[in-house]
């Protein structure tokens, strides 16, 4: 089991950047398959990168891609999303997620952190 997390978000401006972290707890940080999801109002939950257990894979859905990174310390059990050239569209809370594998169900949840980004 793995308890998770989130912290860096807050208030920018659009064009700005931020950097969230996702801090993990327990010893098996390294067996999950980790992503990042946020959810506007009114809107679904959206995954916007995920990452393989070492970090060499990584994805993204085409509204992120070029402008999102994500990334993992396993040594730190922390993953991060650094997040450039935001858009007030990307105004959302933002949950990291973690899953046993590929196609499992994101069987644990952070609590999410608020990212606003002002026009």
């Amino acid at each position: 089991q793995v308890q998770l997390v989130e912290s860096g978000g807050g208030l920018v401006q659009a064009g700005g950047s931020l950097r969230l972290s996702c801090a993990a707890s327990g010893r098996t940080f390294s067996t999950y398959v980790m992503g990042w999801f946020r959810q506007a109002p009114g809107k679904e939950r959206e995954l916007v990168g995920s990452i393989s257990w070492s970090g060499v894979n990584t994805g993204y859905p085409d509204s992120v891609k070029g402008r999102f990174t994500i990334s993992r310390d396993n040594a730190k059990n922390t993953m991060y999303l650094q997040m450039n050239n935001l858009k007030p569209e990307d105004t959302a809370v933002y949950y990291c997620a973690a899953r046993s594998t590929y196609g499992s169900p994101w069987d644990y949840w952070g609590q999410g952190t608020q990212v606003t980004v002002s026009s």
